[in-house]
């Protein structure tokens, strides 16, 4: 990068430390450091969480997934838009959640299933599939930068040759660590929301710039329409044969959105707001926050598919407007890849120059013949690869992780080379935000979770604020030494969602019923918690095991044991019911059921062993006093209004009297939007035109180019200017209202004689 690049990375990060080492101020007890201290309002939690939520990772497993998809596959995810708006608007788990006034998921469970044992385990379980599912996040940034900048694999430093790599994560981790340590959430949130206010200008600029070089009619829609039958990367009625990534997987996402909403609860801003509806009205908002960043997302995904896939990009002038080809990059990469995999060895360097005489390929879409996933332009570089490192045990291990990083580090690859001067250092600036409001929230989630509850229930008398603070401090850097540790020695070998889909069903395979049993019924008990976590959460352990050691160590030994092929007629017998979307065979490189169904079989299991369980040890819970509703109420009680007709509609989107007029617009206007306009009309309505008349490709183009561009871009500019002007001065709010707030000491999350301390 040049040096205005380097700039534009410098500058506003040196804001963004003095935003946090100033917060220190604020933090006077453990609520202020864990909860900011439940004064937050709904747009500093709203914009906070967006680039929280948001991530290198995600930008990249996004990139990743659409490579194999395209649009095809997203029409459906419109099944998921009214679910997650209706749970927002009812605000289910978050708002009962917050009535309980818990500190931490881990108290919740103690106070609701009366087990200190019970809740040290939820949280050891919990928190290191957290842990370890995160971890990747800094190394999959940490590629990013490499790949993106073009750095070298190794450095040499005093005449030591270090890793890059490695050097990279540690400073990435000790950036979230500055930002963690003086204040906890209230530097974190403060730095994200500032974050966010920043990045949302960035998110134009990128869009305007891909919009301006790549033309939809002539580049994007031909590259996206040449494929094969059943594997369309446009029509939503033609992938029945896409794998991995299909409608099976939505269906699991959309029964993970119901029952693990509350699953992470409890150790990130869900404690923040300063009340039960103030939180509720922040995640509604959450779903108007995003801006240009969805678009953003998917247009640079789109961008890697176009350049990759064209033959406009395949050679230098013409109308390709940048000074590098597709067939440079996919060279390229592959010796970073190789270089990587096989640690500089000489035989990378020999497979490098195998792929570097390679003939250039120029594919023309519509002219030459329609690409699949089994047939494309990366087939010969794969194939080559595999068969230079041989049919071993470690050949196909080797290969496997190439075939990973190849796919992941395509993205920014790509990028790196087709940015001008400006936009590159604004990429990149975008991609450190990112990374760090990621990597910080999540050190402090798992440090919160680790605390409150794995050490804290040890303690048997009040722990001291000042104690408290250092012990959750020393735990942040633990975390993140922990973080260093794997995202350095652990490889990953799927698909980043893949893989992050079966890490976080070690705990969301069984979270499920605990957590919305004890929200929401009084005859979930102990025993039945105790089952889910063990036939759910085992079920996930047991399939992150087999994915692991695949390749390398369990299908040599079906070899050996020959029983490879009676295991194969049995696989493709259990799922030939199920085709297309579930089919299981036998592969000597990937276990054969993925990450989604061995995590789909997780939650049947937990669902089902924990209603058994709870009703053959039957025991009715008093949920009123957890939740400090009736006699058990010690401020204002809200009266509930009546089922009418005048009231049902209300009601059915979570209407309550707490609703000002502006709130009752927020909530109309967001039910509107994303049931009536994103479910009824741009999805029910085309899929019942689709039943009597099916669309061609030319009609399935100009729908996304609508749905996906121009109208979310309408909302992306009201909204960005919208959360700017609203996130400033929450913000400014937040630093009055911690100024003024009164600590209590007592208010830390332990449990003490069966009673907690919480304030309102």
């Amino acid at each position: 990068m040049s040096i205005i690049d380097w700039l534009i990375v410098l500058i506003p990060l040196s804001i963004i430390i003095w935003f946090a080492v100033r917060a220190k101020r604020y933090a006077r007890g453990v609520v202020d450091f864990l909860a900011a201290g439940r004064v937050a309002g709904r747009y500093v939690i709203s914009v906070g969480d967006l680039t929280a939520g948001l991530s290198v990772i995600t930008l990249v497993a996004g990139a990743e997934q659409n490579y194999q998809t395209g649009y095809g596959v997203a029409f459906w995810n419109h099944v998921l838009a009214p679910v997650g708006v209706i749970l927002a608007l009812l605000g289910w788990m978050t708002y009962r959640w917050r009535e309980t006034r818990c500190l931490s998921k881990g108290q919740f469970i103690e106070m609701r299933y009366g087990s200190k044992s019970f809740r040290i385990v939820t949280a050891i379980v919990s928190t290191v599939s957290e842990m370890v599912t995160n971890a990747i996040g800094p190394a999959i940034a940490t590629n990013f930068f490499i790949y993106y900048l073009g750095l070298p694999h190794r450095i040499m430093i005093c005449g030591i040759n270090l890793p890059c790599y490695a050097i990279i994560v540690a400073l990435c981790l000790t950036l979230a660590m500055i930002l963690i340590w003086p204040a906890g959430r209230i530097s974190l949130l403060i730095t994200d929301s500032f974050q966010a206010i920043m990045c949302y200008p960035i998110f134009v600029l990128i869009v305007g710039f891909i919009l301006l070089k790549f033309s939809w009619g002539t580049d994007i829609a031909p590259t996206l329409a040449s494929r094969v039958p059943n594997q369309s990367f446009l029509n939503p009625y033609d992938i029945s044969q896409l794998r991995d990534f299909n409608l099976f997987a939505i269906i699991v996402t959309l029964l993970s959105a119901v029952l693990n909403r509350g699953a992470w609860i409890g150790n990130d801003t869900t404690n923040s707001g300063r009340t039960p509806h103030e939180q509720k009205m922040a995640g509604i908002f959450g779903s108007f926050r995003t801006g240009f960043s969805t678009i953003m997302i998917t247009l640079v995904a789109i961008t890697v598919i176009v350049f990759m896939n064209n033959g406009t990009f395949a050679k230098i002038g013409g109308r390709n407007p940048f000074k590098v080809t597709n067939n440079e990059i996919r060279r390229n990469l592959s010796a970073q890849v190789l270089d990587e995999v096989l640690d500089g060895s000489p035989k990378s360097k020999e497979i490098s120059e195998k792929i570097a005489a390679l003939p250039d390929v120029v594919y023309t879409p519509g002219k030459d013949a329609p690409l699949s996933q089994q047939k494309n332009l990366e087939n010969r570089y794969l194939e080559l690869v595999r068969a230079e490192l041989g049919d071993t045990p470690q050949g196909r291990h080797e290969f496997q992780q190439f075939r990973t990083l190849y796919h992941q580090m395509m993205m920014p690859v790509t990028m790196g080379r087709i940015l001008p001067v400006g936009l590159l250092g604004l990429f990149c600036l975008l991609m450190v935000m990112l990374l760090i409001s990621t990597d910080d929230s999540r050190i402090f989630n798992a440090a919160g979770c680790l605390v409150q509850d794995v050490i804290l229930p040890f303690y048997k008398g009040h722990l001291s604020p000042q104690k408290h603070l250092l012990i959750l401090r020393l735990t942040s850097l633990g975390v993140s030494i922990f973080f260093f540790i794997v995202a350095v020695f652990f490889s990953q070998m799927d698909y980043i969602i893949m893989f992050t889909t079966i890490m976080c069903a070690l705990w969301l395979g069984g979270a499920g019923p605990i957590m919305v049993g004890g929200l929401y019924t009084r005859f979930g008990n102990l025993t039945g918690a105790w089952c889910a976590i063990i036939f759910g959460s085992g079920t996930s352990l047991l399939g992150l095991i087999f994915q692991r050691n695949w390749a390398k160590t369990i299908y040599p030994w079906l070899e050996q044991m020959n029983w490879v092929e009676p295991l194969d007629k049995f696989l493709v017998t259990v799922s030939n019911p199920f085709n297309p979307w579930i089919v299981w065979k036998m592969d000597s490189v990937k276990f054969p059921i993925n990450s989604y169904e061995v995590f789909f079989i997780s939650m049947v299991l937990a669902v089902g062993t924990y209603i058994l369980g709870s009703y053959l040890t039957y025991k009715p819970y008093d949920l009123d006093k957890l939740l400090h509703r009736g006699k058990y109420s010690d401020g204002e009680t809200l009266v509930a209004e009546p089922w009418t007709l005048k009231t049902l509609w209300s009601k059915l989107i979570g209407i309550t009297p707490e609703y000002t007029r502006g709130d009752r617009c927020f909530a109309w206007a967001l039910f509107f939007y994303s049931v009536v306009y994103q479910f009824v009309i741009i999805f029910i309505a085309v899929v019942i035109w689709n039943l009597i008349k099916p669309w061609p490709a030319s009609w399935w183009s100009h729908y996304f180019f609508i749905t996906t561009l121009v109208v979310p871009g309408i909302i992306g500019i009201i909204s960005t200017f919208w959360f700017m002007i609203g996130g400033t001065l929450d913000i400014r709010q937040l630093f009055i209202d911690l100024a003024k707030r009164v600590d209590n000491p007592l208010d830390n999350g332990q449990i003490i004689d069966g009673e907690a301390h919480n304030d309102k």
